[in-house]
């Protein structure tokens, strides 16, 4: 049996938040053009950009064969520094420049969490936003370049992982640390409890799929 939960998002970061907890869940990407959803919005603030993505993600997966029938899960992080909106870097040259912006500063990472209820029809979403103020070190130029050269923070909201290298740079944490690696799993617990489910009640399903 399948499980009921889908991760529209393709975050090794998201997924393994969810097997620590024993979540059953599959996945589906849902090949979003970030760019373009967040033009055709207009100005946003980073939360909202944030939880703007993850429902087009969501509502993406929730329409494919994949999705149907099933509870799909969108999720977002943007990084914040001086008001501006931070996403994945893509670039080395540019991600070393934000890091080296980031340098003994603090900014604030924000996730966004969409959840569509595909069982029903018609299917209805519900959002939540998780903020947590990162701490960074002090990093010298060789660090920073020394980071960036791993390949690790090209393909991540700002430029940095909690669960990663980056971690070695992160002095401190205000708030839902799991927010910071890009899935609040209380923000998920209330979602769901809202749609009826509870996530308690998925593990027993879990050591049945688990291999002997």
């Amino acid at each position: 049996m399948e499980p009921s939960l889908v991760l529209a998002s393709q975050s090794p970061g998201r997924a393994g938040l969810l097997q620590k907890a024993c979540i059953p869940f599959d996945t589906v990407v849902s090949h979003v053009d970030e760019d373009a959803v967040v033009a055709a919005e207009g100005p946003l603030s980073p939360p909202d950009t944030a939880l703007r993505l993850a429902r087009a993600k969501a509502e993406a997966v929730a329409a494919l064969p994949g999705g149907f029938g099933r509870l799909v899960l969108g999720c977002d992080s943007v990084f914040e520094l001086d008001g501006r909106c931070y996403g994945k870097p893509h670039d080395p040259a540019v991600a070393v420049e934000r890091i080296g912006a980031m340098s003994g500063r603090v900014g604030t990472l924000h996730t966004g969490h969409w959840l569509v209820d595909a069982r029903r029809a018609p299917a209805l979403g519900e959002g939540s936003i998780r903020s947590a103020h990162v701490h960074f070190a002090p990093l010298s130029a060789q660090e920073i370049r020394d980071y960036v050269a791993t390949g690790e923070p090209l393909e991540v909201a700002g430029s940095f992982t909690l669960d990663g290298r980056g971690s070695l740079f992160i002095e401190r944490v205000d708030g839902d640390p799991n927010a910071v690696i890009g899935l609040s799993l209380a923000a998920v617990r209330e979602l769901l409890r809202a749609v009826g489910v509870s996530m308690t009640s998925w593990w027993d399903a879990t050591a049945q799929r688990s291999p002997s």
